[in-house]
């Protein structure tokens, strides 16, 4: 089985982060949020892993390469034409079934089912109340799917489609894009899910299966739930600092000086930064940051960011800087 992980064919919506560092390598719960991903390969028999890139190629190249131990190909999507068209890309490559991951979410999903079902596909969803954010899957009696409807208006399904797919009849699926691609575009994109309604109206099957949990990592106050959901599932330590109070769960890197701090609840500082007198809450902090004399909440910092005498919450890219300024 061959994996496709589109990383640029959704957009990017993490922007004063994501213009230094590619949205899947921003880290939760002290990890990049693309290895909480990889960690769901375990275990199956993967033969190559092709990574639809956007201008970030080389930064994801470079840590994908290193970090993973399986074969990877990168291509660089130019034209943002939507998801069709990101895995579209893939097609001269793609010889065996494929797993297509959008890893803009960390999901707990038993993957083995593409090694046991004999449906022509599975797409993975999860219950949730606010339906109308989502698009939402459709199902008959026995779990396969009928139709994908975008922020549906009635309470048709609350299945939400979280971005997790395996195609075994690639033949279908690349029928189903050329006809996507030779339609005009849905809300100015090529969309995967119509494609994959094209190969159920000719008579594919494409089974349904309920993820046991869903974070989505898009936006940032997804982000730092996020991260708070991961922090209390395990992923949470902090070591023994002097001086500090710590509210758990917490996730301290080594190499990280805490002074005169209360640290938490749900908060993740990365090695080589500095916090002094100051009170973080609901925060994510990256690599050689300086925060003095602040209280954050709900903010995050890229790396090599500098905060003094800041009070409230902040979004910041790296090698910025706020200084003064306060919001109530």
């Amino acid at each position: 089985m061959q994996v496709i992980i589109p990383l640029a064919g959704k957009g990017t919506r993490l922007r004063p982060h994501t213009h230094l560092t590619p949205k899947p390598l921003l880290k939760v719960a002290g990890r990049p949020v693309m290895d909480w991903v990889m960690d769901r390969l375990e275990g199956l028999e993967i033969s190559e892993l092709i990574f639809i890139t956007g201008h970030l190629e080389d930064q994801v190249e470079t840590y994908a390469s290193a970090k993973y131990p399986w074969p990877s190909r990168f291509i660089e999507q130019t034209v943002q034409d939507g998801t069709a068209g990101a895995i579209n890309l893939a097609r001269p490559y793609v010889t065996e079934p494929v797993l297509i991951i959008f890893v803009d979410t960390v999901f707990e999903a038993d993957l083995t089912l593409t090694q046991r079902t004999d449906a022509d596909g599975v797409i993975w969803a999860k219950e949730v109340e606010d339906y109308q954010r989502f698009g939402v899957v459709v199902t008959d009696s026995e779990g396969y799917m009928t139709r994908i409807v975008e922020k549906p208006e009635e309470p048709i399904s609350k299945l939400a489609n979280i971005g997790l797919y395996y195609i075994r009849d690639t033949e279908a699926l690349w029928e189903g894009i050329d006809q996507v691609i030779r339609a005009p575009k849905n809300k100015g994109e090529y969309f995967l899910t119509d494609a994959f309604q094209h190969m159920i109206e000719q008579g594919k099957r494409i089974l349904t299966a309920e993820v046991g949990g869903w974070y989505d990592c898009g936006t940032l106050p997804a982000l730092l739930e996020t991260n708070a959901t991961l922090l209390s599932k395990g992923a949470a330590r902090h070591g023994d600092h002097p001086g500090v109070t710590f509210i758990d769960p917490v996730y301290v890197e080594d190499g990280v000086r805490l002074e005169r701090c209360t640290i938490g609840p749900n908060v993740s500082i990365e090695s080589g930064t500095v916090v002094s007198d100051s009170r973080l809450s609901h925060t994510i902090i990256g690599r050689d940051c300086e925060v003095a004399g602040s209280r954050l909440e709900r903010s995050m910092l890229g790396d090599s960011v500098r905060v003094r005498g800041f009070t409230g919450s902040v979004s910041l890219g790296s090698h910025a800087e706020c200084v003064g300024v306060t919001h109530g």
